[in-house]
């Protein structure tokens, strides 16, 4: 059961013109989730720890041009198809298909631009946020017509539930997920990364 609150401010332009969004889902209990219509992105995921200390253990960046700039899908919602397609080769019904090679050798995570880069429609019905998109028949060249719908719900518990829904035209591969990195120490515990360079021998 949800008893969140959701407040909607916007969140910027993309390069083509489209804007967006972000919804602040807020259960009064301590957690705070924000999500943007660019891409489904989860941008922060606030609770509280142990002691009552509120931390965002969730990472992602603060402006809508760092997530366009790229990034390793930073909370994103993926689609069509999340995870590699080897050699982006698949044969349905008798019929092959060639996908994007954009993680050489495979196709990865929907392809050049998979369901994380394009903005969803949102609409707030019962405290839950809906996002709904629609790819077309031969959208990076996968079949059939795919219309998507999926929810975000922060709960009185303090749960963040995300739902799946998609019907297709056409038998057509999809498998859905979010991408969401998690830092459960909080944001501000990330240290930079420390590189060595170690010289052997052998002998």
């Amino acid at each position: 059961m949800s008893s969140c609150e959701i407040c909607k401010e916007n969140f910027g332009t993309t390069k083509d013109g489209q804007v967006v969004d972000r919804y602040t889902m807020d259960n009064g209990r301590g957690m705070v989730v924000q999500v943007m219509t660019y891409g489904g992105i989860i941008t922060s995921i606030c609770v509280p720890n142990k002691k009552g200390n509120i931390g965002d253990v969730t990472l992602g960046f603060d402006t809508l041009k760092e997530y366009e700039a790229g990034h390793p899908y930073f909370g994103a919602l993926i689609g069509r198809v999340a995870n590699r397609t080897g050699r982006g080769r698949f044969t349905l019904d008798g019929e092959s298909y060639q996908l994007a090679v954009n993680n050489p050798p495979n196709h990865l995570h929907g392809g050049i631009r998979g369901f994380d880069k394009h903005v969803w429609d949102a609409e707030v019905i019962d405290k839950v946020l809906h996002l709904s998109y629609t790819s077309q028949d031969g959208e990076e060249n996968y079949p059939g017509e795919v219309k998507c719908m999926v929810s975000y719900e922060v709960t009185v518990n303090s749960e963040l539930k995300i739902n799946y829904t998609a019907t297709t035209s056409k038998a057509t591969p999809i498998n859905l997920t979010n991408h969401a990195y998690f830092n459960l120490a909080g944001e501000v515990s990330v240290v930079p990364a420390v590189f060595c360079q170690l010289n052997y021998h052998l002998s």
